[in-house]
């Protein structure tokens, strides 16, 4: 007898469904791809839901006729919709290869901000392809937060989102109480066809959205930030112990006499890191000591769901949403004074000019021997001991090594062309009961310096340790700017007056140079936050690429666990492979890109929502100054108005043109700066200029003033 022919094995993928529409050339109908596929019947369903699943993502488009077409084969495109207030929209290609498609608002076909949509590109512009929604795939949102206001029979929320611009009708509001004006959240069970209102239900009444705890909770809603843990993760975090145990300190080196220490800011809760430093004949030793958590946070258990949807701490002027329960957070994790720790270990020795001579990393129990503040560190460096504990005194001989190490490796960082943008961060000052009492600048003394020197030698000691040995890991990378960034740069620097030319190689050095053009002087600030803004975005990658900004070839984030997902899965992978490379790696790179894109985007949203908290804050800040003058700089000149930075707090706005009312001023987009056609007047970027507040808009958060003549 011969042998039996085997049957073929069907396997139902995505990348076979795409070939079989690429194969034939035009759209298909189900029951042609079906075909084409051979799906036995018992795989029939799971192909059909596949099929509208990528229909979904757009990878392919549903067409009149109920044929399936390639999306890419077409003029289509399949993306996130982005509304600007003003009521046109942007289709962000999800693939990244094309540019956004700009849609106008009659063409919008009912889509609101956030969907997911798939549009026709209709024409090509000089500023990009237009185009119209044809097919909404998503909704991006079905809970909105906003301020309620009541009816007789009809209630209605009007998003805080300014680019929501929909009204959503609440049936029946007198069964919620009386909480006209109250700040609520709502979810949406039906959208109009024109996207301009949909019917909703209150599902959350937030209160008074004058309180600055209701303007946190409208921030933590509007960007969708968990913000309560899930039962099992609080269940396994009961079940931790609360203090080290005897059986955590197998196969971990001992090293609680060594006097580590912590240095962080006044209302810091969480420690990551502790340091200490010891000059030798020949050179400096560094011990950075960061906590453990991977230990109690093991990869796939219900704790690490809750920290990896977060992605990272959120920070807020009056609190913390945290990564991790506050048992781990603020206890068993944090390297509090005299406690009994587990760490991370990367101990690395330098020679006398700062060079690194090698690096090794362990497990091991630490003890912080002290909790020191940013302040109380630098009057010690100044010699200002007036009035501190000896308690920190004693440590004065140790914080001047390690302020002489931090120098060293300042200068060789510097000498290799990283970039120090010094810009001033806002600090919000809040009252004992909780009130905004003020908004100042965040000083960023020597004290800071020595631990941001300190954690970026170990972050790249363990880039280097796990880049040479070809292990995956995520890495943090930073991509060179492009050139029309660039080009956009030198045009604003010679607006500003300077003679400069855009450089035939991109490198950091030619960010240092401009950086030391402009210190001192007036547009400093302004100058650096454009070349800021001309950077791209650092993100997270298994792709070593390198981080521009910082000059280093190889660079991941290792010293923040506590606060940073990818710091977990860097303890993870160097826990795994200390005492030789394993055959299984402890993260697959297939794993890792996935995992990356998800941090990033986390890690985006949490600084959108802490710089829009400030934002709000700013207002409320500035509501009761109406009327008060200030002196500002201009940060930049628009076709309707000038930009302005304020010097004696940390707040922006705008002057516009229709408050300009000695003059008619025009434009100069190649000089940026605004011309009085009468009196010859000029006002350019850079320049210092008196303002007189005029009014604040808090549904937009626009601060608007007039220039005051002197």
């Amino acid at each position: 007898m011969g042998r039996r022919k085997k049957k073929k094995v069907f396997k139902l993928s995505k990348d076979a469904v795409l070939s079989v529409l690429k194969s034939a050339g035009h759209p298909l109908y189900m029951r042609e791809i079906l075909h084409h596929l051979h799906v036995p019947p018992e795989q029939r369903q799971a192909a059909k839901k596949l099929i509208k699943e990528l229909v979904r993502t757009g990878d392919i488009t549903l067409l009149k006729g109920n044929r399936y077409g390639l999306t890419s084969q077409m003029r289509l495109i399949t993306g996130t919709i982005t509304i600007h207030p003003d009521g046109f929209g942007f289709v962000h290609n999800k693939t990244g290869d094309e540019p956004d498609v700009f849609i106008p608002p009659r063409k919008l076909k009912g889509a609101v901000h956030g969907d997911m949509v798939t549009a026709r590109i209709e024409k090509d512009t000089a500023k990009g392809p237009e185009g119209s929604v044809i097919r909404i795939n998503e909704r991006g949102v079905q809970e909105v937060v906003g301020i309620f206001h009541t009816g007789r029979n009809l209630g209605v929320v009007i998003p805080e989102n300014e680019r929501l611009r929909l009204e959503i009708l609440i049936p029946n509001p007198k069964k919620y109480g009386n909480i006209d004006g109250m700040a609520v959240v709502a979810r949406i069970f039906h959208f109009s066809k024109t996207g301009t209102t949909a019917e909703g239900e209150i599902v959350k009444v937030l209160g008074d959205p004058e309180s600055l705890e209701v303007q946190t909770q409208i921030v933590i809603y509007k960007y969708q930030l968990p913000n309560e843990f899930s039962r099992p993760a609080l269940l396994q975090t009961e079940e931790l112990p609360d203090q080290v145990r005897k059986e955590d300190l197998s196969g971990r080196k001992d090293i609680r006499k060594l006097p580590l220490i912590t240095i962080d800011g006044e209302n810091a809760r969480d420690f990551d890191d502790a340091v200490h430093v010891k000059k030798t004949k020949s050179g400096f030793v560094l011990t950075v000591a960061i906590a453990d958590v991977s230990h109690y946070v093991e990869k796939g258990s219900f704790l690490d769901a809750d920290a990896l949807e977060r992605g990272t701490s959120v920070y807020f002027p009056d609190r913390v949403i945290p990564m991790l329960p506050e048992k781990l957070s603020n206890g068993l994790c944090s390297l509090v004074p005299d406690e009994d720790r587990l760490a991370m270990v990367a101990r690395i020795n330098f020679d006398l000019k700062g060079n690194v001579k090698g690096a090794s990393f362990f497990k091991a129990v630490m003890r912080s021997h002290c909790r020191f503040t940013y302040k109380i560190v630098q009057k010690i460096l100044d010699g200002n001991t007036k009035g501190i504990e000896s308690k920190y005194t004693s440590f004065s001989k140790n914080l001047k090594v390690m302020e002489e190490l931090a120098r060293l490796l300042m200068k060789k960082r510097e000498e290799r062309g990283s970039i120090d943008f010094d810009l001033p961060e806002p600090e919000v000052i809040l009252g004992l009961t909780g009130e905004l009492e003020s908004i100042v600048l965040r000083e960023r003394s020597m004290a800071h310096r020595i631990i941001e020197e300190f954690m970026i030698a170990a972050n790249e000691a363990v880039a280097r340790f796990l880049s040479e040995r070809d292990i995956p890991v995520l890495y943090r990378i930073h991509e060179p700017p492009e050139r029309e960034k660039i080009d956009d740069l030198v045009e604003y620097l010679n607006g500003l007056g300077y003679n400069i030319k855009t450089p035939k190689k991109i490198d950091p050095f030619w960010f240092q140079k401009i950086l030391g053009m402009v210190a001192g002087k007036p547009e400093e600030y302004v100058v650096n936050a454009m070349l800021l803004r001309s950077m791209n975005q650092a993100v997270y990658s298994p792709e070593n690429k390198g981080h521009f900004g910082l000059a280093s070839p190889t660079y991941l984030h290792f010293t923040s666990p506590i606060r940073r997902y990818p710091d977990l899965v860097v303890h993870r992978v160097l826990k795994g492979n200390l005492r030789r490379v394993r055959k299984r790696p402890v993260y697959t790179q297939e794993e890792l890109f996935p995992l990356g894109e998800h941090l990033s985007r986390r890690e985006r949203t949490a600084m959108e929502a802490e710089r829009e908290m400030l934002d709000r804050l700013k207002i409320r800040y500035m509501e009761d100054k109406i009327g008060q003058e200030f002196h500002g700089i201009i940060s930049a000149v628009t076709s309707f108005g000038m930009f302005v930075e304020l010097k004696e707090i940390f707040v922006s706005g705008v002057v516009r043109l229709v408050d300009m009312a000695d003059d008619y001023y025009e434009y100069d987009s190649k000089r940026h700066l605004l011309r009085g056609k009468r009196t010859g007047k000029v006002y350019r970027l850079g320049q210092e200029i008196k303002l007189r507040l005029i009014s604040v808009n808090k549904a937009r958060r626009h601060i608007n003033f007039e220039i005051v003549e002197e």
